[in-house]
């Protein structure tokens, strides 16, 4: 034999061994994975999608099967009826064991699988199976188990994929990667991930536009080497993420961080990024920006206030009315209840008016004031005082018996004040001409 012949001798035989070692490579792998979902490990829902088959150039729904404890299926996607050959209407109603040849989680597993339905976990298993035509297939089999609200098994739900062919799986994760990657990238928080030495792994591509960097620049780098936020911002940061590795549990939290030439201010998830084993290898995150919608908030609380106070101007002057009735004439009818905020405002706007009109009279009329104590007495005194210290006689109209009685029993001194009883006689008072004194001969 020639060395040329010899040479693709060697070459096929090289060949047939590198191929021997790769099937028995994929049988161990298949073996790993067997008893991988022996042992029941917890997935999350983020994972389960991941490894649920995918229909290549399209999105579909995988095999989805859910059933009850005694076998019946109750669900029966059209993924599950291309992995097994038979449609929805032949399985809906049938024993699982019927349609697979299997009974992949048992009565034990079932009630051992018992979480908050909010967290959404899963469990995995993988087991033969036989599909309508008889070919054997083995399946994985990712599950759940749904419970009503008093906490009974209401039936079982899994995802379920061919668990033997690692070239099959290797594309259905990219695929399924790349799915979750563009419903990722297309959230408006910022979210990322960090290994245990707080150096970036991911980022999503919200968080690089917002700063205005790739994506590929954080790779590699703690918050300190990346350098995108000031020095004490990032030590915020790092502590609460060293809070979370320490912890190994998820924190959400508002904050304010302080960017130097304004606040900026964030609603922050971060949370234990865990390995297969269960062992925390890192924290990721997911934040909001609040900033314009705390501005707005400020903005609206500030413009309310503006328009309390306006409003509370406004009561003041109608609880407070004056009217001018002539020239040099003012009254001021009071209705209600007079309290020591409401005296000094009666006092306030007396005067500014009669300064501003140079009023020789004013007219206080109390018809309308519920009743008279001593707080009343006072103002009235004290606001006809100040009056007539600035040249104006007071009349005081509206005084019924029952408030003349009250005003004698609480000693008001009311000398110099006009008092009469209705509003009509003080203003027919008011406009009466005074007499001017007569001129020496």
């Amino acid at each position: 034999m020639s060395p040329h012949t010899d040479g693709h001798v060697d070459d096929r035989a090289e060949s047939a061994a590198l191929r021997a070692r790769v099937e028995e490579l994929e049988k161990e792998l298949a073996a790993l994975r067997g008893e991988l979902g022996r042992e029941r490990g917890l997935v999350s829902a983020a994972a389960a999608y991941l490894d649920a088959p995918f229909a290549r150039g399209a999105t579909q729904v995988p095999a989805l099967i859910h059933w009850r404890l005694d076998g019946t299926v109750t669900r029966w996607s059209d993924g599950a009826g291309c992995l097994f050959g038979w449609s929805e209407g032949e399985a809906l109603g049938r024993r699982l064991t019927d349609l697979v040849a299997a009974d992949p989680v048992s009565p034990e597993a079932v009630q051992a699988f018992n979480h908050d339905p909010g967290e959404s976990l899963f469990a995995t298993t993988t087991s033969a199976a036989r599909t309508r035509q008889g070919n054997a297939v083995t399946c994985r089999w990712t599950y759940a188990v749904l419970r009503d609200a008093r906490g009974d098994v209401r039936e079982i739900a899994a995802i379920v994929d061919e668990g033997d062919d690692p070239q099959q799986r290797e594309r259905l994760l990219h695929e399924r990667y790349l799915l979750l990657l563009q419903l990722v990238d297309n959230s408006p928080n910022v979210m990322f991930i960090k290994d245990a030495e707080g150096r970036y792994v991911f980022v999503n591509r919200h968080y690089a536009r917002a700063l205005g960097r790739h994506a590929i620049e954080f790779l590699g780098k703690d918050e300190h080497e990346f350098g995108a936020t000031p020095p004490g911002v990032a030590d915020a940061i790092v502590a609460k993420e060293r809070e979370v590795l320490a912890s190994g549990q998820e924190m959400r939290y508002e904050e304010v961080l302080d960017y130097g030439s304004q606040n900026y201010y964030f609603y922050t998830v971060k949370f234990p990024v865990r390995n297969e084993r269960g062992e925390v290898v890192g924290v990721g995150g997911v934040v909001r920006e609040d900033t314009d919608l705390r501005r707005a908030e400020a903005e609206r609380t500030a413009l309310q206030e503006q328009i309390i106070a306006a409003q509370q101007e406004t009561l003041r002057e109608l609880s407070t009315p004056l009217i001018p009735l002539a020239d040099g004439v003012l009254a001021m009818p009071l209705v209600g209840t007079v309290d020591g905020a409401r005296a000094r405002q009666i006092m306030e706007t007396l005067l500014a008016g009669i300064s501003g009109q140079r009023a020789r009279t004013a007219i206080l009329d109390i018809t309308g004031v519920r009743a008279v104590d001593a707080l009343v007495a006072d103002a009235l005194t004290r606001t006809a005082r100040a009056a007539q210290m600035l040249g104006t006689r007071v009349v005081v109209t509206g005084i019924r018996p029952e408030v003349a009685r009250a005003l004698v029993e609480l000693g008001a001194d009311l000398s110099g004040i006009t008092t009469l009883g209705s509003l009509q006689s003080g203003i027919a008072h008011a406009l009466r001409p005074t007499e001017r004194p007569r001129a020496a001969r």
